[in-house]
């Protein structure tokens, strides 16, 4: 066999069938397409009239009118944009994928902007014969002496052109809808995807049924507002004897305007500092349909080195077990493109709602989706800049409001910053903690507070550090931050806290046990420690191990026996409270394993924990008197039930107690309650 070259073929029969049903993954999104090109129509003999090559009417009104008729079972889109000749048909519609928009770029190059052009790569209208079983186009060009064309073909890859009779600028697609998509023939369903694809399209879109009779209305002639939806005058028909002349109206019959379905000038589009707040609120309710107002926005700008406009809000959250999730609607030249593509939009922006409009972005064929491209990064990038610009500087400038909009934001912001390096870099310093006072504070505040009262505590007491222990040493210098995660459940630790003018910051939310690990990572001088991890140096009374060592000893024996736990740690310290009898610590690095477990086994259908537990201490107070009872009653009749009071006191303000271990709580203390009554 003879070597051969060549290039390889396509046909029509091979591409057509594929381009109807595979180019777009939704079939209503025909209707965005047709749109798209009659906007593109408009836009290119506006721009013919910029430049002088084309002179406009002067009532002339850039329009596009979608009419539909469920008796013919058609549906229509007609512009009265710049036309094509037959040429032009047979160029841009007969040869698949030769786009008209690109065409007319590249013609006036240099000559007029390529803003709001839609279209690129030629196959917008073929998406028609995906719902329709014959498509038809009847058009005129704007230019001097052009016949009108008329164009058909039944869905295959045959068509018919010949003189056309219409008498208008434009161009009028009609669709004869196959029996399947006779929904597009309604006008709820019309609405409903013009709304969805088209509310911001930058021609006025109309929707109307095909052959219907004009609406008029009555009314007096006084309260017409304007002039131009005036008809014709009716004459008064009171009777002249009945009514005075100063009684008497003169009355007219007008047209009901018809309303446009879109907002050709989106609020995106405007200068930031044109917009008021009530329209920013009005916005967010049309777009989003929610009414409760968003905390705040962030209004993005930008020409250069991209164009990007659109505007992020802030939803108010009502409760942590509320969805967050929220919608970020990408446009490209005001066409509605996807919902949270992730491409170009941070995940972690995808719990905010709002618009992003961008131009340069790199879309597929079908405009639903993105091509990969490291133009997109830049974008992301651009977009997470913002909106951490926008936060701190709210810190920075306007802390009381930020603060009010902390506990709805911050599920976002701990978020964002376990998702995104750069913002968390750009957010570190500017991350609020409410502490157990009920102020809103940053680490860097909340530390520089604890070394002042430190410094002040021991600035009569001499420093001694041992430089052999280098371990020691390098755990000294980190900055400890102590948390609550349950203000309940540990709320005697939090008065422990209280009484010796310590703080500690609330950490609750489920995502916050990861945030503080990564928090650590990034700020190595910090250290987190739940508020029952230990007993600080402040709220036990000084004493030597040797003067504790028989008392630990001896309770440790008691409890150990009283509770059955052989491995019980038992740690006796003299509490400057002596109210308090008993606490329990755990290490950090305990609990967050068994937290982290306790993650896990929410998707393994449960799971022991009870093999993650341990390394607990029962911290007992050497000043309570209930301790001391205890210590000089090792053998006596209520020594047990003391002990295993005393524990599951301790062990509530830690955790909850299971279910067998509260019934025996309740029955024990009401066996001591009754001791007392005796």
């Amino acid at each position: 066999m003879s070597k051969k070259h060549g290039s390889l073929s396509i046909t029509s029969e091979n591409i057509f069938p594929v381009i109807k049903k595979w180019l777009y993954s939704d079939h209503d999104i025909f209707i965005r397409e047709l749109i798209s090109n009659g906007c593109d129509a408009i836009t290119k003999l506006k721009k013919l009239d910029m430049m002088g090559e084309y002179e406009l009417p002067a009532d002339y009104k850039a329009k596009i009118q979608v009419e539909f008729s469920p008796e013919d079972k058609t549906l229509s889109f007609t512009d009265n944009g710049i036309g094509m000749t037959e040429e032009e048909v047979d160029q841009y519609i007969n040869q698949i994928a030769f786009s008209g928009a690109t065409d007319f770029i590249e013609k006036y190059q240099g000559k007029a902007s390529e803003d709001q052009i839609i279209g690129h790569f030629g196959l917008g209208f073929y998406s028609a014969f995906m719902v329709a079983d014959k498509v038809t186009i009847d058009s005129l060009s704007y230019t001097d002496n052009a016949s009108a064309v008329h164009w058909e073909c039944d869905g295959g890859t045959e068509f018919d052109m010949s003189e056309g009779t219409k008498d208008t600028v434009g161009t009028t697609i009609t669709l004869y809808l196959n029996e399947d998509c006779l929904e597009f023939s309604n006008e709820y369903r019309l609405r409903e995807v013009i709304e969805k694809y088209c509310s911001f399209m930058p021609t006025e879109i109309f929707l109307g049924k095909k052959n219907a009779e004009t609406e008029y209305e009555t009314i007096n002639k006084e309260d017409v507002l304007d002039t131009d939806t005036v008809v014709e005058e009716i004459k008064n028909d009171s009777d002249a004897d009945s009514e005075s002349d100063s009684e008497k109206k003169e009355q007219v019959k007008i047209v009901k305007r018809p309303r446009a379905l879109n907002d050709t000038h989106p609020l995106w589009a405007k200068t930031p500092s044109d917009c008021t707040d009530e329209e920013y609120k009005a916005f967010y309710r049309k777009v989003f349909n929610d009414y409760k107002e968003p905390l705040f926005w962030i209004h993005l700008n930008m020409d250069y080195p991209f164009n990007l406009k659109g505007i992020l809000y802030f939803p108010k959250i009502n409760s942590q077990y509320e969805s967050i999730e929220g919608t970020i609607k990408l446009y490209n030249n005001q066409v509605f493109i996807a919902d949270n593509i992730k491409e170009v939009i941070p995940e972690f922006l995808m719990l905010l709602k709002g618009v992003i409009d961008c131009p340069d972005l790199p879309l597929n064929v079908s405009r639903s989706a993105l091509q990969n491209d490291g133009f997109v990064t830049k974008i992301r990038d651009y977009i997470t800049k913002k909106v951490a610009d926008k936060l701190s500087g709210l810190c920075k400038t306007d802390k009381e409001n930020y603060e009010k909009y902390w506990d709805d934001i911050s599920p976002f912001i701990k978020y964002g910053c376990l998702k995104d390096t750069k913002f968390c870099d750009k957010m570190n310093d500017y991350i609020l903690f409410k502490d157990i006072h009920d102020n809103y504070t940053t680490l860097p505040e909340l530390l520089k507070k604890e070394e002042e009262k430190t410094t002040e505590d021991n600035k009569d007491e001499a420093e001694v550090v041992d430089n052999n222990d280098e371990n020691q040493q390098e755990e000294d210098t980190r900055k400890k931050v102590y948390y609550v995660t349950d203000i309940n459940q540990q709320g005697q630790y939090i008065n422990m806290f209280k009484e010796q003018d310590m703080n500690a910051v609330i950490l609750d939310q489920v995502i916050d046990t990861s945030f503080i690990t990564q928090l650590e990572q990034r700020n190595p001088q910090y250290r987190f420690l739940r508020i029952d991890a230990d007993l600080t140096d402040s709220m036990v009374e000084e004493s030597s191990e040797e003067e504790l060592k028989e008392t630990t000893s001896t309770l440790t024996d008691i409890f150990r026996k009283a509770l059955s736990k052989e491995n019980l740690d038992v740690q006796v310290q003299k509490f400057k409270n002596k109210e308090i009898s008993s606490v329990i610590t755990l290490s950090e690095e305990s609990r967050r394993m068994q937290d982290m477990m306790q993650m896990y086994s929410m998707g393994m259908g449960g799971m022991d924990m009870s093999m993650f537990g341990g390394n607990e201490s029962l911290v007992l107070n050497a000043n309570n008197d209930l301790v001391q009872y205890i210590l000089n009653h090792k053998d006596g009749e209520y020594t047990d039930d003391f002990c295993k009071q005393l524990y599951d006191l301790a062990m509530m303000a830690n955790k909850p107690l299971s279910t067998e271990e509260m019934s025996e709580f309740i029955k024990r203390t009401n066996k001591i309650m009754m001791l007392l009554a005796k």
